[in-house]
């Protein structure tokens, strides 16, 4: 059955692929979680969504004057003025993503919440993986056979997408013949003054600290995409900010108390890197040190940690700066502790806990043996979440799952991307 059914799979496969240039393993089943954490996720996307609206708001009151400088001051390093004001129209101020994708870390506690993807790829294999996946009528796969096509529509005319991002442009277009959408390149100039024509936004797939290599002006003067043009809304320093005592108390407030504790079990503690200097008696909260150099001279047991860039770079996606301290060498970690400091005038840098994968176990294909064999590995769970009425609809769920020995779970060759079903009973 499962070679029959691997057999089906391949024989779907889109002619161009999914990914340009990049190949994964496929299993003959989807990744089954528990009807327990489905129903967490489906109240995620709410609890994430009243998140980016309380990040939305605190950015703007910043600004104002009504709530501390330091707040857009953070935001905005290493940006163009340009783009920091175009974030900051008054016509743009409710605008929000209308796709939320958290990356989700399963641990033997639950899950955790180690980023927060605004511009987020795997939308289109996602989609077709669903599709692929449902026809058997063996699982029940969130999302099912269309959500994620029928969501997608939902939310957006046309897809703008970058020469930076072509890796995902093969699912993109599988995506587009699926909708009827448009697939634009960003730097062609001459269709821009077709994206206004649609009652939806274009979707954005261009990464903004690209817009140097891309017709800026012109990519600016369309009067909404999703995501907004806010590269503010875009880094990953909203979860360190989440967990800073002098805001504490705001996103009590903002997010309502029951959703500030039920993020509080789910995003890792998390800090800027910030190297102005502590007063004497003082210390950082969580790593007890009073000057970040001190960081660098961590053993590796003291290690647990993360350390990334916040955004708006060319690095800082895809896991390209990400530096799992207890995987380094004591050198390299000490080198990446200075570079992130070295950094934080123009492109902040975030460490968080780091969280353990729990392990478990899936069937794949294996082109070596040329047979079934079963991976023992971890799982980073993307939901992909559509913004339709004001409301977070879950209509999809991407599992990557990776060798039990890597540290990042971030696809690659020997990852086994799969869609996520719900256990039956």
């Amino acid at each position: 059955m499962s070679v029959e059914r691997l057999d089906r799979i391949r024989a779907a496969f889109p002619e161009e692929g999914l990914f340009a240039e990049k190949d994964f393993l496929l299993s003959p089943e989807p990744f089954v979680i528990s009807r327990a954490l489905a129903e967490q996720l489906e109240k995620l996307g709410h609890r994430l969504l009243v998140f980016q609206r309380a990040c939305n708001e605190f950015y703007y009151r910043s600004v104002a004057g009504k709530a501390p400088g330091w707040i857009a001051e953070y935001l905005d390093r290493g940006k163009p003025a340009e783009l920091v004001e175009h974030g900051r129209r008054k016509e743009h101020r409710a605008a929000l993503p209308a796709v939320i994708r958290p990356d989700l870390v399963l641990t033997e506690e639950g899950f955790a919440i180690v980023e927060l993807d605004t511009v987020p790829g795997g939308i289109g294999l996602t989609a077709w993986l669903n599709e692929t996946y449902a026809q058997f009528g063996t699982h029940d796969v969130i999302g099912g056979a269309r959500g994620m096509i029928d969501g997608f529509a939902a939310i957006a005319a046309d897809i703008v997408i970058s020469r930076e991002s072509a890796t995902y442009l093969p699912e993109m277009n599988w995506m587009a013949r699926q909708t009827g959408q448009r697939v634009v390149s960003a730097e062609d100039v001459a269709q821009f003054s077709t994206l206004n024509a649609s009652a939806l936004p274009p979707y954005r797939f261009f990464e903004l600290f690209d817009l140097p290599n891309l017709p800026a002006a012109e990519l600016l003067a369309v009067s909404r995409f999703t995501p907004p043009i806010k590269a503010f809304l875009e880094e990953k320093l909203w979860l360190a900010l989440f967990w800073m005592r002098p805001l504490r108390e705001v996103w009590r407030r903002e997010l309502s108390e029951r959703h500030w504790v039920e993020l509080q079990k789910h995003i890792p503690y998390s800090w800027i890197v910030d190297p102005t200097p502590l007063p004497q008696h003082a210390v950082i909260p969580g790593l007890e040190i009073n000057d970040w150099h001190e960081l660098g001279g961590f053993s590796q047991k003291q290690r647990d940690l993360v350390l990334k860039i916040s955004g708006f770079s060319e690095i800082g996606w895809g896991s390209r700066s990400v530096h799992v301290g207890s995987d380094l060498p004591q050198r390299e970690w000490e080198e990446a502790v200075g570079r992130a400091l070295n950094d934080f005038p123009h492109h902040p840098w975030i460490l968080q806990r780091f969280h353990k994968g729990r392990i478990v176990e899936q069937p794949f294909f294996d082109p070596v043996s040329n047979a079934v064999q079963t991976m023992r590995g971890r799982v980073r769970l993307c939901p992909y979440y559509f913004v339709i009425d004001g409301r977070a609809e879950l209509r999809g769920a991407l599992a990557t799952i990776v060798p039990a020995d890597k540290k990042l779970l971030h696809g690659m060759k020997d990852a086994i991307l799969a869609p996520t079903a719900v256990a039956l009973g």
